[in-house]
């Protein structure tokens, strides 16, 4: 059997705007049955989870009870928040989804650290979205307010924007694989992991930025030589001129056709571009990128469905 890295988004966790702590731990077994089967084949699995409506949420939580004795958290922290909490869930309903099926598997989170660069361009260009949608004049009262910087999401209302630098190193791969090879399912690198930098002397500083979870889950699936990085949004395929008369889905297309759209700037910032840009680097690499719906994995693995970018 192969090993898979499975990048889930955040947004694949929360259903609109039900974010209680129920609701989304409701999400997250119901996204956990439909993984399931690619355990029970017995493949390798790592899943590497998006974090934005979550760490949105508690920067805005942060904020509202902001006092000497209760200092807000910086973002970083705010990241680490949400491994816990996220990977909480999504480690439950593995290890019940296992009892309920006699299986002897184990599930582990792994609070996970990914090296950035101070030098990264992104830091003087926010456009990592987190927390929740708004319509433009609440968009634009909220940046009058706190200061952020607000930008329309993918048609799907504004939202606000901080840095996203792209990772270098993930510091726990080490852990990763030895839990992988006693046949844990692992859950790392969660919401891109949490942003350091290296201090030279064998320490890390945290980085207030949000780590795209699709580059952190190609960086980890060439770091463990993974086969498949199978990442899962909302739609079965990536498509081309999205929204049009000629709207078409991509099947298998090589990393030069990838290329080629978007050069020609096919595919939205902050949705679906990383998406392809992650997928294209792991073809390059030598592996094989799935972009599917969650209710698609399965046919995605075995029966090369969805959107597959190899060399």
């Amino acid at each position: 059997m192969s090993k898979i890295v499975v990048a889930l988004g955040g947004n694949a966790l929360q259903n609109g705007k039900e974010a209680r702590a129920d609701q989304q731990e409701r999400v997250a077994k119901q996204t956990i049955q439909q993984l399931m089967p690619l355990i029970k084949q017995g493949h390798q699995v790592v899943i590497v989870h998006g974090n934005g409506p979550q760490v949105g949420n508690i920067v805005l939580h942060e904020e509202a009870i902001n006092t000497e004795a209760t200092p807000t958290m910086p973002l970083h922290a705010c990241v680490g928040m949400t491994q816990g909490m996220i990977g909480y869930w999504l480690q439950k309903a593995l290890n019940e989804e296992f009892d309920r099926e006699n299986l002897a598997k184990d599930a582990i989170t792994i609070v996970t650290q990914v090296e950035v660069s101070p030098e990264d361009p992104a830091f003087s260009n926010p456009t990592k979205p987190i927390g929740p949608f708004y319509s433009e004049e609440e968009a634009q009262k909220v940046a009058a307010e706190k200061g952020y910087e607000m930008r329309e999401d993918s048609g799907r209302g504004w939202r606000h924007v901080v840095p996203s630098p792209k990772p270098i190193r993930i510091v726990e791969i080490p852990v990763v694989e030895k839990l992988l090879a006693s046949g844990a399912v692992v859950i790392a690198a969660g919401g891109g992991g949490i942003p350091v930098q290296n201090n030279g002397d064998r320490t890390f500083s945290g980085v207030d930025a949000i780590i795209d979870k699709d580059f952190a889950a190609e960086l980890l699936a060439q770091e463990i030589g993974a086969d498949t990085l199978l990442i899962l949004t909302a739609v079965d395929n990536a498509m081309i001129n999205f929204g049009k008369e000629n709207q078409e889905a991509l099947g298998q297309i090589s990393v030069e056709e990838a290329k080629k759209h978007i050069a020609d700037g096919q595919f939205a910032a902050g949705s679906m571009l990383p998406k392809v840009e992650a997928s294209v680097k792991f073809a390059e690499f030598g592996g094989r990128a799935i972009i599917t719906s969650l209710a698609n994995a399965q046919n995605a693995i075995e029966n090369n469905l969805g959107t597959i970018i190899s060399k």
